[in-house]
């Protein structure tokens, strides 16, 4: 049997779900999704959670339960607060509860099930796919155990606890510290804003039940080798058994293999079909046991690794070839779920989405996902650079300090390469991100590389860079910009962009909204992005192998997302974005640059300015400046990143004036080149051409439109500037350049 056939059996299993609240809603929130009004008691998340271990016997969880919130300290509730949708966050709307929980207090989870027909004679595992953080289970007032870890699945058997008649009652606690502890957590706070957002609390991922026989497979690994033409097959099970494996491509039997559990298995493949983002095949995986169990899988053929070019510049290849990496920071939160998807097909949309604009890869940020998630990548051809979700530390020490793994992080670490290691849509693991909770790191890089040598390490994306692991990631904001190249490592971009556009009616708070650079509309911030990737082409050519945009969606107060909080608003044209995606996957172009009107940065030149306020009509050509003051520039403080200053400039705004001569208008990409700290608005002969919010921190080349273009004449022309500081650091210079594209041989 496929395993397609296999998950759509899962969709008709056995509901557990009593509606009990006919009359249930979501909480009133500030923000929708599209999938929200598809959310009910009845429907919760059915989907297979597990679609590289399916057995058609399983019963959804999902669903009311009781709930309570009490202090950490008390015994269980003798009554319970009301009802919560499982799988979404207590603090989410979709759990019809929407409250905080803090460190101080303990959530508490109650429901009854009846213990499914098909279980008759078999052993009936438990599985919560993830809780955050410390959870304690009872069935039947018997305590099945705890687990530590907000990431990670877990299971019990439940078999002995059962009740011979009547309903199970399963409850649970949970304590989750937040940000009070050292436990990963990501980016969940208990005062929300920035980069920070709201906490989430309990359980976040669907509750099952699975009968299985008394010897039944408990896990694959999945170890493709494209070189050899094989697939390397562990399983893992309860008791010593044999094993029969067969890889299916459609309906053909492709390959078989027999062998002991808990021993390498290899399955021959002819001329095996490689998986990638323009070509992502999947082969059928048939797995059973001499004792009866039978699981349904798949896996793709692919390798990923880090290996010199042929002009000896190292890059990231894939399956023996060079391949960019282009593609945005996926923080995977959600307006009305938090951590938790609406649904299955909200899950879906992102990486559609991700595809549909011409990105092959995502970086999932300091979170990880459901498993059905990495099953859509795998399914659409969407590479993955999968964070480690970060905490404050290394957390308590359970090892002795040898081994890996040492301590709560590293065994949340470990855990989490264990749950998605099979994905062949991951290529690469990133424990660390910038300084936060970095600890021990060349030691947990080295383990991560020795326990799974199939992938690259990035030991940390960003800042506080300690020269392990396989990766030299910078960020640069707005950017772009290009590590210096390592003899041992590869440079990427882990993150640039961050361009910014609030949309009323798509905004999570009506204040507090931010982007790395902001804009008024979107023409503009297109235009803005086109230059990125502009700038970011040469950067190919000399060794850049990767570059990862700021961001999926906005998330909360940030809004510098290629889609809004909501998923409602695309803000970004789909086509044009794949088209312009596509060239980084080229041979890289010459680029030549042909300045037009310097800037100050190599040699001073003069402008006319006031700090004070002029008289309208101050940005048109026929204006009177002779008045005004005259000084080289730039105009700012000295100390300002990359500012080179001429005239030094310490109020809240000022105003520049400049006339040029201009040999000829024709113009293959009208550019400003400009230093901006910070809001900035640009005028040539009278019309506005660019009005930008924030800072950069060195001169950056922006691609004007036509109509911006067509300002420009053959002879004399102004410039006017104006810029107002808000705080910090301040400097303003400008100039125009041509940038010309060629080919390249």
């Amino acid at each position: 049997m496929r395993c397609s056939t296999l998950l759509a059996l899962g969709l008709f299993c056995i509901t557990a779900t009593i509606v009990s609240a006919a009359d249930w809603q979501p909480v009133e929130s500030t923000l929708t999704t599209p999938w929200t009004k598809d959310v009910s008691p009845a429907n919760a998340h059915p989907d297979h959670p597990q679609p590289q271990l399916v057995r058609s016997s399983w019963v959804n969880l999902n669903g009311l339960w009781d709930y309570a919130i009490r202090p950490r300290d008390e015994a269980r509730p003798d009554a319970f607060d009301g009802q919560i949708l499982v799988p979404y966050p207590v603090e989410s709307a979709l759990s019809g509860v929407k409250k905080a929980v803090k460190p101080d207090q303990r959530l508490w989870y109650r429901r009854t099930f009846a213990t499914p027909e098909f279980a008759q004679g078999k052993r009936l595992l438990l599985h919560f796919q993830a809780v955050d953080w410390h959870a304690q289970v009872w069935l039947n007032g018997k305590l099945l155990g705890e687990h530590k870890g907000g990431y990670d699945p877990f299971t019990f058997d439940v078999t002995e606890a059962l009740a011979e008649t009547g309903h199970q009652e399963l409850v649970l606690s949970v304590w989750d510290p937040t940000d009070k502890g050292s436990q990963p957590r990501g980016k969940q706070v208990l005062n929300p804003g920035g980069i920070f957002y709201t906490a989430v609390t309990g359980i976040w991922q669907t509750v099952w039940l699975e009968a299985v026989p008394k010897t039944y497979i408990q896990s694959l690994k999945l170890v493709p080798d494209i070189d050899a033409g094989e697939l390397q097959l562990t399983v893992t099970t309860s008791a010593a058994a044999q094993v029969t494996a067969r890889a299916i491509d459609g309906d053909r039997e492709v390959a078989t293999i027999e062998g002991a559990s808990g021993q390498p298995l290899r399955l021959k493949i002819a001329e095996p079909k490689l998986w990638s983002p323009n070509a992502p095949f999947l082969y059928d995986l048939r797995v059973c046991l001499n004792g009866g169990d039978e699981v349904g899988s798949y896996f793709g053929m692919r390798k990923i690794e880090v290996k010199k070019d042929d002009a000896g510049v190292n890059r990231l290849f894939l399956n023996n070839q060079v391949l960019f990496q282009i593609g945005p920071l996926d923080q995977g939160w959600w307006p009305d779920g938090l951590y938790t998807a609406a649904t299955d097909e909200a899950l879906r949309f992102d990486v559609e989405m991700t595809r549909k604009l011409g990105y092959n890869m995502a970086r999932k940020h300091v979170k990880v996902e459901p498993l059905r998630w990495y099953y859509h990548c795998d399914k659409l051809g969407l590479l993955v650079w999968q964070d480690m979700p970060s905490g404050g530390g290394a957390g308590e020490r359970i090892g002795d300090g040898a081994s890996f793994p040492r301590s709560q992080f590293e065994l949340e670490l470990q855990r989490m390469i264990d749950t998605y290691h099979n994905h062949p849509c991951i290529v690469m693991w990133v424990p660390f991100n910038e300084g936060w909770g970095q600890h021990d790191t060349p030691q947990v890089v080295a383990a991560v590389q020795k326990y799974d040598p199939t992938r690259p390490v990035n030991e940390a994306s960003g800042w506080t860079d300690q020269g392990s692991g396989d990766v030299k990631d910078i960020h640069s904001y707005p950017g772009p910009a290009l590590p210096p190249l390592e003899d041992d490592r590869v440079a990427v971009l882990g993150e640039f962009g961050g361009l910014g556009i609030p949309l009323p009616g798509h905004l999570w708070w009506d204040k507090k909204n931010w982007g790395y650079r902001n804009f008024e509309n979107l023409k503009d911030i297109q235009l803005a992005y086109d230059g990125l990737i502009r700038r970011l082409w040469p950067m190919v050519g000399k060794g850049l192998a990767a570059a990862v945009y700021t961001q999926t969606s906005d998330c909360e107060g940030e809004v510098n997302g290629l889609m809004t909080y909501d998923r409602k608003v695309v803000k970004f044209a789909a086509d044009h974005m794949a088209q312009l995606h596509a060239k980084l996957l080229l041979p890289p172009p010459v680029v030549v640059t042909k300045v037009i009107v310097p800037t100050s940065q190599q040699q001073p030149q003069t402008w006319r300015y006031t700090l004070e306020k002029p008289a309208d009509g101050w940005e048109q050509a026929a204006f009177d400046d002779s008045s005004w003051k005259q000084g080289p520039g730039g105009f700012g403080t000295k100390g300002t990143p990359g500012a080179v200053v001429g005239t030094e400039w310490r109020t809240s705004d000022i105003w520049l004036r400049r006339t040029v001569e201009v040999a000829g208008p024709e113009v293959a990409a009208l550019n400003l080149r400009i230093h901006h700290d910070e809001d900035t608005e640009v005028y040539l002969n009278g019309k506005q051409v660019i009005r930008l919010t924030g800072f950069e921190t060195d001169y950056v080349d922006i691609e004007l439109d036509r109509d911006a273009s067509a300002a420009l004449k053959a002879g004399e022309n102004v410039l006017a500037v104006h810029c107002r500081q808000t705080g910090g650091g301040q400097f303003i210079d400008v100039g125009l350049v041509d940038v010309i594209e060629k080919p390249a041989d």
